[in-house]
């Protein structure tokens, strides 16, 4: 290589190549640079020619650089020969940027040579930091992300670290986005994202790990007692709204907690302990758990429940039990809600009570609902069939029916298939369902509804979807609630209570059924408040089939639709 005769053939391509060249001598003075390498450096050809190769090293790399050429100068082979390899280098202003350098060394006329081609790496070193960026860190809210969480709690637990671990799950962030768009929504997580890590520790780290779901490690933490109080500092970080544009935010949450090694020696044994505290912590709404180890029972416990679910849906031992809805006034049978039971072959009939949680949440559940209706209609149907006079059949849905999406077309079949009228069947819909205020979920009711199929709101009275639900759903009824009424002749706030009801229903011509009577002064204070129709044991508990039908018998028989208590 002859870099400094301009008549060689190579002397254009090495002056314009993309790649810059620098050849120094054995005393590390620039003996030939290219364009390149002006354009790289910030210097001219002639700034650099001459000078030591320290002009384009930074100060703290000259040291060992020296000490290489010194090396190859001496007669000892550079390692570096024909490899690649990425180190700094310094422009004239001053700034350090990176670079790929390929070194060659060989004999000249002059001794030792060695020269670089040089790359410029800076574009490429952007772009994989913000690939890492993206592979590592929440978009959204910046906050580190799965990934880069799972990697921190795998480094401090292989570390033999003491560490607590928080999964923290937002409650009603749904329906934000829901009622005010995602970007509002959006917005909301930004503001958590700087909300969290205040409430917490400087050394806490905070990712988001989903949608709304968050995780805090608590590195050098080994006792519960302080990844409790991290947990409360962060749910008292909840007691004030978000501002959010023209919108304050209230927003609930529920959080749970680890510490390793007392619940889990590696990141998915902590992760699933934590985990189940958070289910726990769920169950209560607004608060936080800690890990204890019953709860690992517990989770046991409802696994088993979730394989004898399966196999009773199976082997169909799911019965109906039907209690009457009846007329204060008269006593006439003027409905039945459709209760299920299960036959377990070992512990006898089971109440929803001891399994109904569990259902609701098992793969099975859209099974058993759709048997439900399709069963309390067949029945309903049979007592037509054979003289009895009319009566509405109540049947309580599951939130996995409303989301497959397939309810009103379900509804009108069940209707037809058994010969039923839309106005024989009424639907009953839990709080859990009713505060989803998403337009595929009421479409569904409001076709039911002008086909003439009824609406009842079930425990109307004890959550949070009171009025707005009544707005947004086409209700028939209301089902008053029997804690209101089981209080009602002594606690005069109860008494309020179903008195509003009754008015407000009234008042929008809405129907109200009140559940749970006992008692003839109960039947007595509700019918002079105008309540006209109740449920509970004053009149039946919930029977079987057949025994139902013997009871509309009677009542025939005493020339009346009515029945007297049992």
């Amino acid at each position: 290589m002859t870099p400094t005769a301009d008549a060689s053939p190579l002397a254009g391509f090495v002056e314009n190549i993309e790649f810059a060249l620098v050849v120094i001598d054995a005393s590390r003075n620039i003996s030939f640079v290219n364009k390149s390498a002006e354009r790289m450096f910030g210097y001219d050809k002639a700034e650099l020619v001459g000078e030591t190769l320290d002009l384009i090293i930074p100060a703290r790399l000259r040291g060992a650089h020296n000490a290489g050429i010194a090396r190859v100068a001496a007669g000892t082979p550079s390692k570096l020969s024909g490899k690649t390899v990425e180190v700094s280098a310094l422009r004239r202003d001053g700034s350090e940027f990176p670079i790929e350098l390929s070194l060659s060394v060989w004999d000249g006329p002059n001794g030792v040579s060695m020269g670089g081609i040089i790359r410029d790496i800076s574009e490429r070193r952007q772009r994989d930091m913000r690939l890492y960026r993206l592979a590592h860190q929440d978009t959204l809210t910046g906050l580190p992300n799965r990934l880069q969480f799972d990697m921190q709690l795998e480094d401090a637990l292989e570390r033999g670290e003491a560490t607590g671990l928080l999964l923290v799950d937002l409650d009603g962030f749904k329906k934000v986005n829901d009622t005010l768009g995602h970007a509002t929504g959006d917005t909301l997580l930004q503001a958590l994202a700087v909300r969290l890590p205040a409430a917490l520790d400087a050394n806490a780290i905070v990712a988001r790990l989903g949608s709304d779901e968050f995780a805090v490690l608590l590195r050098g933490i080994d006792r519960p007692a302080a990844v409790a109080a991290a947990a409360n500092s962060l749910l008292h970080s909840f007691e004030q709204p978000f501002e959010i544009g023209d919108h304050f935010l209230k927003l609930g949450v529920s959080i749970g907690g680890a510490v390793a090694p007392r619940d889990g020696g590696d990141s998915e044994e902590l992760m699933a302990s934590a985990d189940l505290a958070l289910y726990r912590a769920r169950q209560q709404g607004g608060s936080y758990r800690i890990f204890e180890p019953g709860m690992r029972n517990a989770v046991a416990v409802r696994r088993a429940l979730q394989d004898e679910l399966l196999r009773a849906i199976r082997a169909r031992e799911f019965v109906l039990h039907y209690q009457p809805q009846v007329c204060l006034e008269s006593g006439r049978v003027m409905g039945a809600e459709a209760l299920l039971r299960w036959n377990h072959p070992l512990r006898g009939l089971l109440a929803p009570a001891d399994f109904l949680a569990v259902l609701e949440t098992h793969s099975g559940a859209l099974t058993v609902g759709n048997w439900i209706l399709d069963e309390a209609c067949r029945q309903s149907a049979a007592w037509r069939a054979s003289g009895f006079a009319p009566i509405t059949m109540a049947v309580n849905l599951f939130a996995v029916q409303v989301n497959a999406g397939n309810l009103a077309e379900t509804v009108t079949s069940t209707l037809s298939r058994h010969g039923l009228l839309a106005d024989a069947l009424e639907l009953e819909v839990t709080e859990t369902i009713a505060l989803d205020y998403e337009e595929r979920t009421l479409e569904p009711f409001r076709k039911l509804g002008k086909a003439g199929v009824g609406l009842a709101f079930d425990d109307f009275g004890t959550g949070h979807a009171a009025l707005s639900t009544i707005k947004r759903f086409p209700l028939t009824v209301l089902k008053v609630d029997r804690s209101f009424i089981r209080d009602m002749l002594r606690d005069p706030q109860d008494a309020a209570i179903v008195r509003a009801v009754l008015g407000m229903a009234g008042d929008m011509g809405l129907s109200v059924i009140a559940e749970g009577i006992e008692t003839r002064a109960q039947e007595a204070a509700l019918y002079a408040m105008g309540c006209r129709v109740g449920q509970g044991y004053l009149y039946s508990k919930a029977l079987p089939a057949a025994e139902f039908e013997q009871m509309l018998k009677r009542a025939e028989h005493a020339s009346e639709t009515s029945i007297t208590p049992l």
